[in-house]
């Protein structure tokens, strides 16, 4: 069990797993990316992971492997792994080449799968509830490097979180430039107010994330409810109870915002249900594969 990488169709273990220092992926951050987990051992939601992975490539203008090369090459990573849970990295970049910004310099575009042990945050976290912090770095611009397309520049984000964890908080919440809520460094948002959710619409300015997408369509399904829009720092500190997801952490309750408590400073009964409805989720596909 451990780490296993792919790269263009050879797998080698972590310290062999090297690229050239030419890869406009490294100079550039010049590449797309997606991050799943698996549950039975079998990559969760990858149909749509796949599919925006395909979107940000098109963003980029990056050709991407077909479909079925990258599901193959991930099954394969995953056996040569041979972990109980694993968390999967795919990334495209575009290769090497002369280093300069021209896109026609780079070649040999290059896949790399990272499969490694599933680690998701402390289960104290998912009890008593994380620390969330509203910080100054504001997400970019759809006009600048678009939210929306998954991509290995990762700057904006990190600085965020950088910002965050000198707080004290897990994670940190960026706003456009106009100070509407868009999301976090590494997760998007939701807030409950009165019995009802809301999270950033996506015209915000927002990658739309797959967990995101499945907590909107549990949600529903449950009869809560739900709304996209716009709203302001204000809303979430005001909120009864917040909470994020990603493809990782799942469903994790937030009972402090910028160091004040939300609600009672305990993870609320909607964001537990929610919780328990995503893990009710991850178990049926574990179990059914669908």
């Amino acid at each position: 069990m451990g780490v296993k990488v792919w790269i263009n169709g050879e797998l080698c273990d972590e310290a062999a797993a090297t690229v050239s220092v030419f890869d406009r992926g490294f100079l550039y951050g010049d590449s797309v990316y997606e991050v799943m987990r698996t549950a039975g051992g079998r990559p969760v939601d990858l149909e749509p992971h796949l599919a925006r992975l395909a979107r940000s490539a098109q963003g980029l203008m990056l050709a991407v492997p077909p479909s079925a090369q990258l599901r193959a090459a991930i099954a394969a990573t995953l056996e040569a792994a041979g972990n109980d849970e694993s968390y999967v990295r795919v990334v495209i970049t575009r290769g090497a080449g002369e280093i300069g910004l021209d896109l026609a310099l780079a070649r040999d575009p290059r896949t790399i799968i990272i499969v490694k042990l599933l680690q998701q945050p402390p289960r104290e976290l998912y009890e008593r509830g994380a620390a969330l912090q509203i910080v100054q770095v504001q997400r970019t611009s759809a006009r600048a490097i678009d939210p929306a397309l998954k991509s290995g520049n990762y700057l904006n984000s990190i600085l965020a979180l950088a910002e965050a964890r000198r707080a004290g908080a897990h994670e940190a919440l960026m706003c456009d430039a106009a100070g509407r809520v868009a999301e976090g460094s590494s997760s998007n948002v939701f807030v409950v107010k009165h019995g009802a959710i809301t999270t950033p619409a996506l015209e915000v300015g927002l990658l739309r994330g797959i967990t995101r997408e499945r907590i909107l369509e549990l949600a529903r399904a449950a009869g809560f409810d739900v709304s996209e829009g716009a709203f302001g720092p204000q809303d979430v500190r005001g909120a009864d109870e917040v909470f994020i997801t990603s493809s990782i952490r799942g469903v994790l309750p937030i009972v402090r915002v910028d160091g004040a408590p939300i609600g009672d400073a305990t993870p609320g009964p909607i964001t537990r249900d929610l919780m328990n409805r995503y893990d009710g989720y991850l178990a049926r596909f574990a179990r059914d594969g669908q």
